[in-house]
């Protein structure tokens, strides 16, 4: 068995990735990153350079991937140097919308595109994608956040499209939206990386393929849309 984690640099992917290799089952888990290749190691663990807006890249890696049973995409965008969720529509910024919406929902959409052959030899393949719980739009009673929350949503409904067509040409294919918490301080990053990890994997585990195409916490409660 094989995984591939896309966004393993970061604080969940790289958490996903560890809890993957440290599966008897699991031969290979590959990770990539975009920025700095991280320092992490393991035997299991094999990293890839990919830019996840560049087509090319994700078709050539996914070629090359061969039998996948876990495609995990952990890449996301909040915020970053001079910029932060917008508390106000008074403050909407359009260059960061776009941008959020090419992060936040594009990747998993050109991943699904180039996917479903690396996943249609697996005997239960996973595809999933870390989401957020303010993407909910029944659960959204506080507002801002106007582009992050755009973005998630986005990203929802593609998940939500792609398990619907998959059902007839993957039926075996689990496709889920994964909330995995909250990290509050600095101090608690590498907890809280850890403990969701490894609650995402057991969610992932239970879920049938008639249970694809939700939306769930990372403590296995399913999440409105």
């Amino acid at each position: 068995m094989r995984a591939l984690v896309v966004g393993g640099s970061g604080g969940i992917g790289s958490a996903l990735a560890l809890k993957l290799c440290q599966r008897d089952c699991l031969e290979q888990v590959v990770a990539t990153w975009h920025t700095r290749r991280p320092l992490i190691r393991h035997d299991k663990l094999l990293w890839r350079e990919l830019d996840v807006l560049q087509e090319r890249c994700i078709a050539d890696l996914l070629q090359d991937a061969g039998e996948l049973d876990y495609l995990i995409n952990c890449v996301g965008f909040l915020q970053g140097a001079g910029v932060s969720p917008e508390k106000a529509v008074a403050k909407f910024n359009a260059e960061l919308f776009l941008f959020s919406m090419q992060l936040n929902a594009l990747p998993t959409l050109l991943l699904a595109k180039h996917a479903a052959v690396a996943l249609a030899a697996s005997e239960r393949p996973v595809f999933a994608s870390v989401s957020a719980r303010v993407g909910s739009i029944t659960e959204n009673r506080s507002g801002g956040w106007h582009s992050y929350r755009c973005s998630k949503a986005a990203l929802n409904m593609a998940l939500k499209t792609i398990s619907i067509e998959w059902r007839r040409v993957l039926p075996r294919c689990v496709v889920a939206a994964l909330h995995p918490g909250t990290t509050d301080t600095p101090l608690s990053k590498l907890f809280q990386a850890n403990v969701p990890a490894a609650h995402m994997l057991n969610t992932l585990d239970k879920l049938t393929p008639q249970e694809s195409g939700c939306f769930w916490s990372w403590n296995g409660s399913k999440l409105p849309w």
